[in-house]
């Protein structure tokens, strides 16, 4: 009797299978992230009762009973308050932030030449978009213009005082030119510099690391108040007779040195994360140290401190409101300086205008952050499968 061979070798991959219906759809979404257990339930059930609760309330003060044009207080007052709108009225005044975007964007700088931090801005998203999205080819020319030609150009262009551009001088900037400037400068240098930091803190050169040590909890034992003072008042006392430095460039060094010092010591944790046989594996290829560290260990390093990193930028981003102790004024600084303006006193006035300010900070950080996790995720290869 001949034996038959049962076995079976499949030649072929079998077709994936889409998923359970259950596993599916909003339904399995909901079960999953809202009422995946009873702590999940209640909780899910609290929310809903808050945003119920805050929402409308937001919706009909923002939109439904806001003023959106006017050109002075009594579009936005009550008429008890020398206004036209009714007593009790409650409702966004939308009107000032219209009258006054212009200031809030550029501060005092000329109207007849704001073309000029348009056409920065411009220049900036146009550099900026083709270097955040991989798959656009010539990096390494990108970054060059962006973080090399561009500031040049952009330090020309709103400076003025040559090629026939009239100068503007920096106390009359402020608005979001001021807080987008002075975050790229300081994101720029606070970086690269924090690295080195980090570095000269782990060398084994004594005098090397403790330079860098001193420097590092030097700046991160004052607060930031302190070095924008020091920066503006206090150094033009050690300076020769005759020697002075811009205000606002005193705002850049110190807002960098800060975010520069709290940079090293995100950067040196990472660097203390990477195992010592990455090290000691660049040592046995015969790598030098400057090799080691920027083939072998630095993108380790780096690629695991993107969140501390991105969080540096965020806080720094937000902390150049502080620049109003040395009568800069960023953003924040303008929308609070206009509050003082008679024709707009309202008290929905200041509450309009503050909310203005939150959401553009709010914007700039919440895209910072998300494009930090759109970043993980890519760079996230050491434990797929």
């Amino acid at each position: 009797m001949q034996e038959h061979d049962l076995s079976f070798v499949r030649v072929e991959m079998a077709l994936a299978q889409s998923a359970p219906a259950s596993e599916r759809g909003l339904g399995a979404w909901i079960r999953k992230n809202l009422i995946a257990s009873t702590g999940d339930t209640i909780l899910t059930i609290i929310g809903i009762v808050l945003v119920a609760m805050i929402l409308p309330q937001l919706i009909s003060w923002a939109f439904i009973n806001a003023q959106w044009t006017g050109a002075d207080r009594t579009f936005c007052a009550t008429v008890a308050q020398g206004g036209i709108q009714p007593d009790g009225w409650s409702g966004a005044c939308w009107a000032f932030v219209n009258a006054k975007f212009g200031q809030f964007m550029f501060g005092r700088y000329p109207i007849d030449e704001r073309w000029r931090p348009i056409l920065v801005a411009i220049l900036f998203v146009a550099l900026l978009v083709p270097l955040l999205i991989p798959k656009v080819p010539r990096k390494g020319l990108n970054a060059i213009l962006f973080f090399g030609a561009l500031p040049i150009f952009a330090f020309i262009l709103l400076v003025g005082g040559v090629f026939g551009l009239p100068h503007v001088e920096t106390p009359l900037w402020g608005g979001l030119l001021v807080t987008l400037t002075l975050s790229f400068v300081g994101i720029a240098v606070s970086l690269p510099l924090g690295i080195v930091l980090a570095l000269g803190r782990r060398s084994k050169m004594p005098i090397v690391k403790m330079l860098c040590v001193i420097f590092i909890e030097t700046v991160r034992g004052i607060p930031l108040i302190t070095v924008l003072f020091m920066a503006s008042v206090m150094l033009p006392l050690f300076l020769p007779a005759g020697v002075s430095f811009d205000k606002f460039l005193r705002a850049l060094i110190g807002v960098s040195l800060f975010a520069a010092a709290y940079m090293a010591e995100v950067v040196r944790g990472g660097l203390q994360a990477i195992p010592k046989g990455q090290y000691e594996g660049a040592d046995s290829l015969g790598l030098g140290y400057w090799q080691k560290m920027g083939l072998i260990v630095l993108p380790q390093a780096l690629k695991l401190v993107i969140p501390g990193i991105v969080n540096t930028f965020i806080g720094m981003f937000k902390d150049t409101s502080l620049v109003s102790i040395i009568s800069m004024f960023d953003l924040l600084g303008v929308v609070k300086q206009n509050f003082n303006d008679p024709n707009w006193a309202t008290p929905q006035t200041a509450r309009s205008g503050l909310v203005f300010a939150a959401f553009v900070f709010w914007l700039f950080c919440f895209g910072m952050s998300r494009y930090s996790m759109f970043t993980e995720r890519r760079l996230d290869t050491g434990h797929k499968r």
